[in-house]
């Protein structure tokens, strides 16, 4: 082999760790690597960032002076798991939660590297990522409890109070005040059978499994019905406009009828006055859109992102916070669009692009 030979394979042989780490610098999460001998041999800029040190200077340096991560005990990551002392059977360890030497949660996992099958172990891999992430959605889980709790606590003490009532003084009580009571216990009972239905719905639209029979479908009947049925019990006015020739809708009749009952229901829970719906062919495909209007105070601009979020509530009308969500995550189910205006004539425009032919992804 000649000189140049021999700088040229050196050349390519000193650029593979480089490159590794070149590479490894774009994954999402951090990436510690050791040979049995406990040497670090490749540390991502993640990795480093979560464990404090340089990743230029980490590699070559022993395990236990990069892996510096604590339990609660103070006992390191190493002084627990032993992953170069593990039974052959062993093939990594799992997400474990630890404190970097700036008290911040670091979530690892490892991969334990062997030759061959059942042979010891020849190196591990350190997948490291900061805790941020799950306590947000530990948050987030915390707050979704603390307000379905409170949303199902409502209705319940009314129920409870009222069945108490008639049970300690059904006696005293003549039928009229009775009916009253039975009346409001079913109003009561009607509003936690739809929370748990919206909330069912939530869980399926989060996880995928919404179930759809879609079929062509009348949007004109459809949403007739659902305004008969709103303007039955309000005394605000609800003006329907069709236009004529309006094509079907392409859309689970149920599901289509629920998001037109959120929006309507929405406009009169925060308009003041008349509350406008009209129905019109869309002008770029086939399809329907619905437009319902109030004359409320509106929703700013900076606000119409977070509408379409779980449990996003405005001012003192009530409701779940959940119709608008359940309306944004329906109406994609169908492959249809939901956007918000400004009403003409003050208050909020919420349109709904639904279309006539199947545009659901597969």
């Amino acid at each position: 082999m000649t000189s140049e030979t021999r700088q040229q394979t050196g050349r390519r042989v000193d650029s593979t760790p480089s490159r590794l780490r070149s590479l490894a610098d774009f994954y999402p999460d951090g990436i510690l690597g050791a040979t049995r001998d406990g040497v670090v041999t490749i540390l991502n800029a993640q990795g480093a960032a979560l464990l404090g040190v340089d990743a230029g200077e980490a590699l070559g340096l022993p395990l236990t002076e990069v892996l510096k991560l604590l339990d609660q005990d103070g006992h390191t990551w190493l002084e627990v798991n032993r992953p170069f002392e593990s039974i052959s059977i062993v093939r990594g360890v799992p997400e474990q939660s630890w404190l970097n030497a700036s008290g911040e949660e670091v979530l690892t996992t490892a991969t334990l590297i062997r030759n061959e099958d059942l042979g010891q172990v020849a190196g591990i891999a350190v997948g490291l990522r900061s805790g941020r992430g799950r306590a947000r959605l530990d948050r987030e889980r915390s707050d979704l409890v603390a307000t379905v709790a409170h949303e199902l606590r409502s209705p319940l003490t009314g129920v409870k109070g009222f069945v108490q009532a008639l049970l300690n003084r059904w006696d005293k009580l003549n039928d009229d005040q009775r009916k009253l009571m039975l009346t409001t216990v079913n109003a009561d009972a009607d509003r936690l059978a739809r929370l748990i239905a919206e909330l069912l719905d939530v869980a399926r639209i989060d996880t995928g499994r919404l179930q759809l029979y879609p079929r062509e479908s009348s949007a004109a009947v459809l949403v007739g019905r659902v305004v008969d049925s709103i303007e039955a019990g309000t005394a605000r006015a609800i003006v329907l406009d069709v236009e004529d020739d309006l094509p079907d809708v392409f859309a689970d009749p149920d599901k289509f009828t629920q998001v037109v009952t959120n929006l309507v229901e929405n406009a009169v829970r925060h308009g003041q006055g008349q509350v406008s719906v009209s129905l019109a062919s869309l002008p770029s495909l086939p399809g329907v859109r619905i437009t319902v209007d109030d004359e409320g105070e509106g929703i700013p601009v900076e606000l119409r992102r977070r509408v379409f979020t779980k449990f996003w509530t405005t001012g003192e009308s009530g409701g779940s916070g959940l119709g608008m969500y359940i309306v944004g995550g329906l109406s994609r189910a169908h492959g249809g669009l939901v956007t918000i205006e400004d009403a003409p004539g003050g208050g909020a425009r919420v349109m709904v692009d639904w279309p006539s032919v199947d545009l659901r992804d597969d």
